[in-house]
């Protein structure tokens, strides 16, 4: 069964999924088993595979929206890890038509050189790029679910210490459930591991 996809791609970001003398799309097309067609003009860029036996085309066309939405190719095709899923977050939902209003949006979700942007990303093991008038996220589903949260409530005018307090015992959670599940210790035997009681870590969002 064979499979073709056309998809819109902006202008400034045709060049990216080219690369330096066709290498990025030669690399592309290798590594995800499937050709593409590019018309730079049209900012157009169609994926064909022969069989979806021998390639996985639905992962390539996550693959280049990533791409289209500002990823480095090297980040996107993190896509090619089972289990990791490609967000995207409209920011016109919270700035409407003004222009204005979507650039204090983006400016909170980046902070200052890049630092909210980078808290979030370090917090919760994804990838994120803010472009245009979007937020795009790269991770497992755990932890996509948990960025865009954040990347909302942000949005939504949340103080961005809130934010990366949330972000912190979801964390902490993560650690203690993983510590339950792979060593098999209880709550009570953490504690006497850590030296010191468990915080709460239940709270709202998550």
């Amino acid at each position: 069964m064979s499979f073709e996809q056309t998809l819109k791609v902006p202008h400034e970001r045709v060049g990216v999924i080219i690369g330096k003398s066709g290498e990025t799309k030669k690399h592309l097309e290798e590594v995800l088993g499937i050709t593409l067609e590019i018309n730079s003009k049209e900012g157009a860029v169609t994926i064909r595979s022969s069989s979806v036996d021998n390639s996985d085309p639905l992962t390539a066309v996550r693959v280049i929206e990533a791409i289209a939405r500002g990823f480095s190719p090297e980040r996107a095709l993190r896509l090619v890890e089972q289990g990791t899923v490609l967000e995207i977050i409209d920011l016109r939902e919270y700035a409407g038509k003004s222009e204005n209003a979507l650039q204090r949006v983006r400016g909170r979700i980046i902070g200052l050189k890049g630092k909210s942007r980078r808290v979030i990303e370090e917090l919760t093991g994804c990838y994120i790029s803010v472009y245009g008038r979007t937020v795009a996220i790269i991770g497992e589903i755990s932890e996509v679910y948990l960025a865009t949260n954040a990347i909302r409530m942000l949005a939504s005018g949340s103080q961005h210490k809130s934010v990366y307090n949330m972000l912190e015992r979801a964390r902490s959670r993560k650690k203690l459930e993983r510590m339950i599940l792979w060593e098999g210790l209880s709550p009570e035997e953490i504690e006497k591991k850590l030296g010191q009681r468990l915080p709460d870590l239940n709270f709202e969002g998550a």
